[in-house]
């Protein structure tokens, strides 16, 4: 082992949990100004169905933003696990990183969800935007909307960041997509495609209903993209950095060494560097 890999990325870590943190403190704060009690925006516009457009697009502008800013530049701003999950499952990630970075998030989401409680009435009134299955759908529809809405941020992802043209644009993905996923799937399940995100202002709020939906679609969502990039025999090589932006900024020769890469075993067998 080299004397950079055995050292412990602090501040790769750092920024990500300062980034997560971002994600969760604004974008949350939006979902709490566009649909909590007493808002102006509920009686500014009405119509629910708008304002989760709304609210979807500015929360992707803010993961966006974050992949862009100097937090992003130094940690790749995965700001959730299984982002992380996927570039590890690619072998873009070492193991120990992948973890560091799952501590990260994870402390991340509870740093940013604490400032919250500030909204008071209004954040108390949509359990300062933590995700539930919606009522009229249940869990096994919301395993369903977390799953199909995950597996669409992680091969949209996968997309952009295979081809020479576009990478450079990925962040610019997270606007429009969440604004149309939002849009359509949040009264099913909320739309997290995030642990972290759902994992943060559960705990503040004290709401764990079907917290298990917001662990296990991600996880689904993810394992299929990964297989159907196989499937389609994309060369995984494509995909050389496990960043969103910022590619050639590599402080720890983290993002570019690879350990190994890791196939689940419907993808076939193991490769080893």
């Amino acid at each position: 082992m080299s004397g950079q890999d055995s050292k412990v990325p602090w501040k790769l870590y750092a920024a990500e949990a300062a980034g997560t943190a971002l994600l969760l403190g604004v974008g949350l704060s939006i979902v709490i100004f566009d649909f909590g009690s007493g808002s102006p925006m509920v009686s500014l516009l009405p119509d629910a169905a708008l304002r989760r457009l709304i609210t979807g697009f500015l929360f992707g502008t803010t993961g966006a933003a974050i992949a862009l800013s100097p937090l992003g530049k130094e940690s790749g701003a995965h700001i959730n696990p299984v982002v992380t999950l996927a570039f590890w499952l690619m072998g873009k990630l070492k193991a120990r990183h992948a973890l560091g970075y799952f501590a990260a998030q994870m402390v991340g989401a509870v740093v940013g969800a604490l400032p919250l409680v500030a909204w008071g009435a209004m954040g108390r009134s949509v359990a300062f935007g933590a995700t539930e299955p919606g009522a009229a759908f249940g869990a096994s529809w919301a395993l369903l909307g977390e799953t199909v809405t995950s597996f669409a941020l992680i091969f949209g992802l996968f997309t952009f960041l295979r081809h020479a043209s576009l990478k450079r644009f990925t962040p610019f993905l997270f606007p429009p997509l969440y604004a149309i996923m939002v849009w359509l799937e949040a009264p099913i399940s909320g739309t997290s495609t995030n642990p972290a995100r759902s994992f943060g202002p559960s705990l503040i709020a004290g709401v764990w209903n079907g917290w298990w939906v917001y662990w296990l679609g991600p996880l689904a969502g993810t394992l299929i993209a990964v297989a159907l990039y196989h499937a389609v025999r994309w060369e995984r090589e494509a995909i050389t950095v496990a960043k969103l932006f910022h590619f050639e900024h590599d402080r720890y020769g983290v993002f570019h060494a690879v350990e190994r890469v890791v196939d689940p075993p419907v993808f076939g067998e193991a490769q080893r560097e």
